[in-house]
């Protein structure tokens, strides 16, 4: 997503955040003006970064300590990120690399992410670009780290989970639910290429 959304996005949700800037940003002082009159012309070339909230309010509910690490630089920068709540809960996510670097970078990042997040329950998400059906890097996800659940055999948009309790395995929505109509022309706006991908744990 766009950096400049991060803060009021958080504010809007009531969350604290953790962004960490990946690829294209180094145009966004051109490309930031078009932007915010034209986005859908911009698309991700106004820069992108991960983003986790976690919503303030609840027990246990806020953010302990921050981490991030540069899975790669070239051909564009990919960065996985972790959280680790009050609640003992670890978040990670990452938006890998496309083709052959993909299977590495989420390799790397559960490496990082299972150094990082210890003994602790590990919620491991995001874009992989890896479908289940046409990768073994999933048995070695859950080899190496125990990590497991992915969304279907041809998804790429994955939720993996290390030690929590799964009260709703993740799941896509589907293509209706991802529409919202644009409050000045009542046209249905899609406002991502991807499905969101939801659940529910426990630790």
């Amino acid at each position: 997503m766009p950096p400049r959304w991060a803060e009021e996005l958080a504010t809007a949700t009531r969350s604290e955040f953790l962004t960490s800037p990946t690829a294209r940003n180094w145009m966004r002082p051109l490309t930031a003006p078009f932007a915010r009159a034209r986005p859908h012309l911009t698309g991700s070339w106004e820069g992108g970064c991960n983003l986790t909230l976690v919503r303030r309010g609840r027990p246990g509910a806020s953010i302990e300590s921050r981490q991030r690490a540069t899975l790669c630089r070239w051909p564009e920068r990919r960065v996985v990120s972790m959280v680790r709540t009050r609640s003992g809960i670890c978040l990670a996510n990452l938006h890998a690399s496309t083709g052959t670097g993909a299977a590495g970078d989420v390799l790397e990042a559960a490496r990082v992410v299972d150094q990082w997040a210890g003994d602790a329950p590990l919620v491991l998400g995001g874009d992989f670009n890896l479908r289940p059906g046409s990768s073994e890097a999933f048995d070695r996800l859950e080899l190496l780290y125990g990590l497991t659940g992915a969304t279907g055999p041809k998804a790429i948009d994955h939720l993996l989970f290390r030690g929590a309790r799964v009260l709703d395995p993740a799941g896509a929505w589907p293509a209706v639910r991802r529409d919202v109509p644009d409050s000045g022309t009542g046209l249905k706006l899609r406002l991502s290429d991807h499905a969101p991908v939801v659940c529910r744990v426990s630790n």
